[in-house]
């Protein structure tokens, strides 16, 4: 057998994800799956039921078109207009993904170079560093440091060469839940401009935004619209993430660019689920106000839990996960204590440090999600209690 390495040196270290390995300890063990951020309950029943309906009336049981199907890119183009004041067209501007996680790789891929640079928040979510690596470019992260995981505006000018092509931004950002405030925002979006940059934001979390906390999509501030491919997706906001309808908004120069990777991916995907995903969008004002607060409740509880049980615990001001600090138990290793944590306490985690290209800066940190019914989370909460005694 051939000696050379079986694995695309890119993809070196990218072996199985951590939610893969931690949702199965949770099976294995019959633990709380705090862990891997999916929903235990299906999201509104009018929304399952079009999904129903249009897999009845046979809409979309064959291959979709190519961008999506017009009711979802009409919806997706309403909705950015509904919610923050930007006009974009439905037939060239929108394009529907397999998820989030499939429009940043097609987007990855479609922009950037082999040696181009990419400068990204750290701790990030986990495909970005496969989908960069998978380009054959270059992150460069910005890490967001504790206790306020805030981005040092300095830092970031300081991180920006010629050979800097693009900025991959989350907000509200997973893990930590930072959301970007008006200032930064600006600040970040002069940058962009003053070198050119592409910007490719993740907003996957835009509805679920606590404390006062508002998100600014960077599409909406001067001299962003031309240069910015926003990514967003259902899942989190309708809670049907194994439906895996995504969209990425932008300039019709970018969004074709991207579209021309998507097409080698998955071509086509979710036909029937994006029916229902565009009367998700056009759910009233209270659907989505309710689901922040109901978010909010489920975040108080269990941050409350994990404050007595002894973390020092970074309540986020976005997204639906909770960053802890565990050396207050006595501990300093995230991985060895995510991985006894389920014998320890029947709860599984994640380790942050899997979030970090040092994995060091993240040892000490651990998430847990929030997006649970109130019932587990409590069940949680008192499991965790045996970790202070």
């Amino acid at each position: 057998m051939s000696t050379r390495p079986l694995l695309n040196r890119r993809l070196d270290g990218l072996g199985t994800t951590i939610f893969a390995e931690m949702s199965a300890l949770a099976t294995a063990t019959g633990a709380i799956n705090l862990g891997q951020g999916f929903p235990d309950t299906d999201g509104p029943e009018s929304v399952r039921e079009a999904a129903v309906r249009a897999l009845r009336d046979g809409r979309g049981n064959q291959y979709p078109p190519g961008p999506g199907v017009p009711e979802l890119r009409t919806a997706v183009s309403d909705h950015q207009q509904r919610f923050y004041g930007l006009t974009v067209d439905p037939d060239t501007e929108v394009l529907v993904t397999a998820g989030a996680t499939e429009a940043i790789a097609a987007a990855m891929l479609a922009l950037l170079e082999p040696g181009d640079e990419v400068i990204a928040f750290e701790p990030y979510y986990d495909s970005y560093v496969a989908c960069i690596s998978m380009a054959g470019a270059k992150r460069v992260p910005l890490t967001l440091r504790a206790p306020s995981f805030r981005p040092d505006l300095d830092e970031l000018r300081s991180k920006i060469t010629s050979r800097t092509r693009l900025l991959l931004l989350n907000t509200p950002h997973n893990p930590t839940g930072t959301v970007l405030t008006a200032e930064e925002s600006r600040a970040i979006a002069a940058l962009a401009v003053e070198h050119d940059l592409l910007v490719v934001t993740d907003e996957v979390y835009e509805h679920l935004t606590f404390d006062g906390a508002r998100h600014i999509p960077l599409a909406t501030l001067p001299g962003m619209r031309e240069r910015t491919v926003s990514v967003s997706s259902a899942g989190k906001t309708f809670s049907f993430t194994g439906w895996k309808v995504g969209w990425v908004t932008g300039p019709r120069e970018l969004v074709s660019a991207v579209r021309s990777a998507k097409q080698f991916l998955t071509y086509v995907a979710s036909g029937p689920f994006q029916y229902a995903v565009a009367e998700a969008l056009r759910l009233p004002d209270a659907y989505f106000a309710d689901f922040r607060a109901t978010m909010l409740a489920r975040r108080d509880l269990l941050a409350n839990g994990l404050e007595r049980a002894g973390f020092k615990v970074f309540r986020p001001a976005g997204t639906y996960f909770i960053t802890t600090d565990i050396r207050p138990l006595g501990e300093s290793d995230g991985f060895a204590f995510c991985r006894t944590l389920p014998e320890r306490a029947g709860v599984v985690a994640i380790p942050n440090a899997v979030f970090y290209d040092h994995r060091e800066q993240g040892a000490p940190f651990v998430r847990f999600a929030f997006c649970k019914q109130t019932a587990v989370l409590e069940e949680a909460a008192s499991r965790l209690k045996t970790l202070g005694a």
